[in-house]
């Protein structure tokens, strides 16, 4: 096993935090939430380091992946959605596009959720999705399916997508 380099970990960490905290909010909702789940995840991260530095991102990306399931999975408290924002102004159509994208990606289940964000916003493969949360890739495409049909239904403006033009979900 290689011996860990702290420059090279601390380097990950620079150039690819503002990426690991887009897709932690993406599967959290929240910004401070991701900020924890990305924290938590560098740590966990930490004790492997050696043997995975020199690729790194598979790995970081699984753990970030599994711990927010986890989290959703084992919080007491749900969040109540509501059904309005607050009144305020919305800086143009991209951030209110945004704001729908994302309160639609909430209501998904933790797995879909998961597969949704590492599919079209990571841009994996049905293969490194499957890898990366550790089920099939029949799984992978299925949960891909459910949630693109319940998106639809949320987002009525992707009910016109095809699956090619999914990527209209980054906003």
């Amino acid at each position: 096993m290689p011996e860990p380099d702290g420059h090279l970990f601390d380097e990950f960490v620079i150039t690819r935090r503002s990426a690991l905290l887009r897709t932690a909010y993406l599967l959290t909702g929240h910004a401070e939430d991701a900020e924890d789940l990305v924290q938590t995840t560098l740590i966990k991260v930490v004790p492997k380091w050696g043997r995975i530095q020199d690729n790194p991102e598979p790995y970081v990306r699984k753990v970030l992946a599994r711990e927010a399931i986890t989290r959703w999975r084992t919080r007491r408290w749900r969040e109540t959605l509501v059904e309005h924002l607050p009144d305020r102004e919305v800086a143009g159509a991209s951030l209110a596009w945004s704001l729908t994208v994302r309160d639609a990606l909430l209501q998904l289940p933790p797995r879909q959720r998961a597969v949704v964000v590492l599919r079209f916003y990571d841009d994996l493969t049905e293969r490194e999705t499957a890898a990366t949360l550790g089920i099939a890739i029949g799984t992978v495409k299925s949960q891909t399916s459910d949630a693109l049909v319940r998106l639809r239904r949320m987002i009525p403006d992707l009910a016109a997508s095809d699956d090619s033009s999914v990527a209209s979900l980054r906003g």
